[in-house]
């Protein structure tokens, strides 16, 4: 079975093919790591800090016996997801492809549990009728930044000064 990057739609749409699809359904910001420092790349430059992203993708198995479906297959494929990403919930380094081949990336892959009316609405969304499905996070994608590094004065002398903490004390 293939995977494509569409909607469960789509590829039923597509003259009836099978496959699985991984549709992504949702970008949301991740708030723990929002405020990272910028990286300093050199002495003189700091590079903002990317926007850390968690991507919600359904996985859903379209099969075809008369474009009816197959659910013994449906429920096979689905288990074989499920099995892959239990097995192997981190993807780095050979696993990835394209522009993130060569970059320290490590994408985690989370099975996320929604609820009947989440999922519901997932599938009101796209306009069709509910099938077989899960949903996945991936976690900790960042989107670098479109801008250059910023120029900074490197630090040239560091002055610490030291004080002595005493405890406060309350007055009657």
């Amino acid at each position: 079975m293939r995977v494509r990057l569409q909607t469960p739609e789509a590829i039923t749409r597509n003259n009836g093919q099978e496959g699985l699809s991984l549709w992504l359904y949702r970008l949301v910001r991740d708030e723990e790591r929002l405020n990272d420092p910028a990286r300093r790349i050199s002495s003189n430059q700091l590079q903002p800090p990317p926007l850390p992203m968690r991507l919600h993708y359904l996985a859903t198995p379209i099969t075809n016996r008369q474009n009816d479906g197959d659910p013994d297959t449906e429920q096979y494929v689905l288990g074989k997801v499920l099995q892959l990403f239990h097995s192997r919930p981190v993807f780095r380094g050979a696993d990835l492809h394209d522009q993130l081949v060569g970059t320290q990336a490590q994408l985690f892959v989370r099975l996320e549990t929604l609820s009947l009316d989440e999922i519901s609405r997932v599938w009101e969304g796209l306009n069709g009728s509910f099938q077989l499905s899960v949903s996945y996070e991936v976690s900790l994608v960042d989107i670098d930044a479109a801008v250059e590094p910023l120029q900074v004065s490197p630090v040239l002398v560091a002055l610490p000064s030291y004080a002595i903490a005493s405890p406060v004390r309350e007055t009657p």
